[in-house]
């Protein structure tokens, strides 16, 4: 039961960072939220890392569903504990960037323990 919660979950999370990454392309003003203060949303330049990052988070939430449609649990759950570095990642970058408090834990921090919570689920199971 916990594994089919977790299974589910997972799903979720994957997602949710692909729409993350098609935000980047098509809202790119939306990575304000990201937390990181001044971000010059109308800028050409930054338009162009934004893509990098919304590429790069699509092609992370498409393994998750490449492992949920031919992976095991385990590999699953491995992956999302490898892959809940890049929430506490980025939740040091808003801390170091003196972003809002609310985006480094509300957001970023809640998102890997959220990950960190499936993979133990997965793990487990």
């Amino acid at each position: 039961m916990l594994s089919n919660i977790a299974t589910v979950l997972a799903g979720l999370i994957g997602a949710g960072i692909i729409f993350m990454g098609a935000c980047a392309f098509w809202a790119p003003q939306a990575a304000v939220g990201f937390g990181i203060p001044d971000t010059p949303t109308e800028d050409r330049s930054f338009h162009a890392w934004l893509a990098v990052k919304g590429v790069r988070d699509i092609a992370s939430g498409l393994f998750i569903f490449i492992l949920l449609a031919d992976g095991t649990t385990s590999l699953l759950g491995w992956f999302m504990l490898a892959a809940s570095a890049i929430p506490v990642g980025d939740a040091v970058i808003v801390l170091r960037s003196n972003g809002p408090k609310a985006a480094v834990y509300g957001i970023h921090g809640a998102t890997a323990v959220v990950m960190l919570t499936i993979s133990a689920l997965l793990l487990i199971a």
